[in-house]
């Protein structure tokens, strides 16, 4: 008998969630919520193979793909969710009723670039194991790659993309550098959908204070990455915290809080009673107010982070700085 030899090859590699089903299969029921999943599912799969990929499983509520070239693991992923933005606008047209929990579906996407071995209709390798653990990182409808893809691109191609600086993957030792997909179509519709979101006046920048760290952030030098590990723009040395636990970034004219924990990053703005929880989810900052990093701001042990957006007076210098900054 002739066993078949693995084949290592370079190749661009597709991690895909939806995140979101947990509240449609509350709302709609397992049979129905199903539907509604294995649906999506298979038109991001249909999106893999118009863009010349292989779809090698599926995950419940994702996918894994591998593409022969990077671009068009690329170009799949902004279909991606060009694709899903799509169903969702469809499917609130259909009639008033429509659950909230399918408009509440988001797609996260992780791309990596690599060697990897195809064996028995699977892949393997780190590139990979990469590209599974981007998911942790991905916001609401982002797509993350790493610097390989960015390298495997041409230059007009890469110009798509915005540095995340470096960050720590879990399972390995090394931190990796990653870019964030702009994608101006969804952004042009998101602002449609829920609004102007840019305050009034435009923000200069972000005032963070842990215990007696205190530092200013603007938009040129986002994001910053709150979290325990060393790699973390904002370092939080507390075990309670994450090593990657949240993500500010400038935005559309505003800061975007995302949680990127498994056990939540929490919001009270000042004079509000309410707490917002964000469990892989995004939010809008402005004003000031607390952060809570893995549990309520309002319990008394939680790490918190105070945080005000400054309004800017003047014209940033050659560091990025704001000549006068107020709240």
């Amino acid at each position: 008998m002739t066993l078949t030899q693995p084949q290592t090859q370079s190749r661009a590699i597709i991690f895909a969630d939806l995140r979101g089903s947990t509240a449609l299969f509350e709302s709609l029921g397992n049979t129905e919520a199903t539907a509604v999943v294995t649906q999506c599912v298979a038109m991001l799969g249909d999106v893999v193979k118009r863009r010349r990929g292989k779809v090698i499983k599926t995950l419940g509520d994702g996918l894994m793909a591998v593409f022969a070239a990077a671009i068009d693991a690329v170009e799949a992923a902004d279909d991606m969710h060009h694709a899903l933005e799509l169903w969702l606008s469809a499917e609130a047209a259909k009639a008033d009723s429509q659950p909230l929990s399918i408009q509440g579906l988001r797609l996260q996407v992780g791309v990596s670039h690599g060697d990897v071995v195809e064996m028995a209709g699977d892949v393997f390798g780190d590139a990979v194991n990469v590209a599974a653990r981007l998911l942790d990182h991905a916001g609401d409808n982002e797509t993350l790659v790493t610097s390989n893809v960015v390298d495997a691109l041409k230059p007009l191609h890469q110009s798509r993309f915005r540095s995340l600086d470096r960050m720590q993957l879990r399972g390995r030792a090394e931190a990796v550098h990653l870019y964030l997909l702009e994608t101006h179509r969804f952004a042009d519709s998101a602002t449609t959908a829920y609004g102007d979101i840019a305050p009034a006046s435009e923000p200069g920048g972000i005032r963070l204070t842990w215990l007696e760290m205190r530092r200013t952030y603007q938009g040129p030098v986002m994001p910053v990455v709150l979290g325990r590990s060393p790699q973390a723009n904002y370092c939080i040395d507390d075990s309670r915290v994450s090593r990657s636990h949240a993500r500010i970034d400038w935005h559309g004219g505003s800061f975007q809080l995302s949680d990127l924990s498994y056990n939540g990053t929490y919001v009270r703005f000042s004079n509000e009673a309410d707490v917002i929880g964000l469990r892989r989810g995004t939010c809008t900052l402005h004003g000031s107010g607390v952060i809570g990093l893995g549990a309520s701001p309002l319990e008394p042990t939680t790490p918190t982070v105070r945080f005000e957006v400054l309004v800017s007076f003047g014209s940033p210098d050659a560091s990025g700085r704001q000549g006068n900054l107020q709240l």
